[in-house]
């Protein structure tokens, strides 16, 4: 398979599992000491997964919990973050200017800060109140802060059961994942790394993660130009401009929004030809009860993603890390 190590694949996502005891140490601290709320505060790629950690805990949980632009932060302020709130942050360079100048700002209010930041040796590590430091992984180290905290507010009774499966069977089934994939991500990517532009649809705790490849990969990083629309809107505006041709994908999860997803899936055949419906499903993740597959959805689904992406960069002859104007001009 092209540019993939299942080693690797597997280490890393068995050293964020092994992240938990670090991640429970900090939130049963912060249990314990009491707070007002939670706040998850990124920007771009990591605003994304703020989304998606919401949307993780706010059908099981009564604590309050919402997610923050820095930028938006920066300029707008919100008073729902206080002395009392726990904030929580990621970034891989830890150089981010609206997160680094973000945090200070929180830290004047008097919030507390946990940082998943990849340099452990970077200004905004030294600005957080709890430093976790490991690299990738940022939506399942986001889904296990939350996790903790409904499992300490007594919401979370399967708490044990989840992640004694994940800890034994999540990374080898995400490996097999990408393998039954990649056929299907290789003819993905023949058929549109040239596209004008591409509609990506997505609902429930795959929201943000579709927010957040059309943006981040698709754009960002393949240079195509996209569109991301939330499944429940599509047919608010959206669905009058695609055509026979359009280039469409929607995702769709194992999670309670799935009926969302499924109504557009329905739908498309009647307007448009050029579809492409990918489901988490399809895909076997053994060991992993079914009760708990909606939670792991947007996991599934990135590992999908994956297997297009690695096929797009080779047909384009365009590596990913490769930015016009991203860290190279001042702005």
């Amino acid at each position: 398979m092209l540019k993939f190590d299942e080693g690797k694949v597997l280490k890393n996502m068995e050293g964020a599992l092994k992240l938990r005891p670090q991640i429970n140490e900090v939130i049963d601290d912060v249990f314990s000491r009491g707070f007002s709320n939670v706040c998850w505060l990124g920007i771009g790629g990591t605003y994304a997964s703020a989304m998606q950690a919401v949307v993780h805990m706010k059908e099981r949980t009564e604590l309050e919990t919402f997610y923050e632009n820095a930028a938006v932060f920066l300029t707008t302020g919100n008073k729902r973050v206080t002395k009392d709130t726990f904030v929580v942050i990621s970034s891989v360079t830890g150089s981010t200017e609206e997160v680094v100048q973000a945090v200070k700002k929180c830290k004047e209010i008097g919030a507390k800060v946990l940082g998943f930041i990849d340099k452990a040796d970077t200004e905004l590590a030294s600005l957080v109140d709890y430093l976790i430091s490991y690299p990738l992984n940022e939506q399942l180290k986001f889904f296990m802060v939350g996790d903790r905290f409904m499992y300490l507010a007594g919401e979370f009774a399967e708490y044990d059961e989840f992640y004694s499966e994940m800890d034994q069977h999540f990374a080898k089934g995400i490996v097999e994942v990408e393998k039954a994939a990649d056929e299907f991500g290789k003819e993905f990517a023949k058929k549109h790394h040239e596209d004008a532009i591409h509609y990506f649809v997505g609902a429930g705790n795959q929201w943000g993660a579709t927010y957040s490849y059309a943006m981040c990969y698709w754009e960002e990083q393949h240079w195509i130009k996209t569109k991301s629309i939330e499944a429940h809107e599509f047919f608010h505006g959206m669905f009058e401009i695609v055509e026979r041709d359009t280039p469409v994908t929607i995702y769709v999860t194992e999670d309670t929004q799935r009926a969302l997803s499924e109504r557009v899936a329905r739908f498309i055949p009647q307007i448009c030809g050029n579809y492409t419906i990918i489901d988490a499903k399809d895909y076997d993740v053994p060991g992993i009860s079914e009760k708990f597959r909606g939670t792991l959805s947007p996991f599934i689904l990135h590992a999908v993603n994956n297997r297009i992406d690695v096929h797009v960069e080779q047909i384009n002859r365009h590596p990913m890390e490769i930015r016009r104007y991203y860290r190279q001009l001042d702005y």
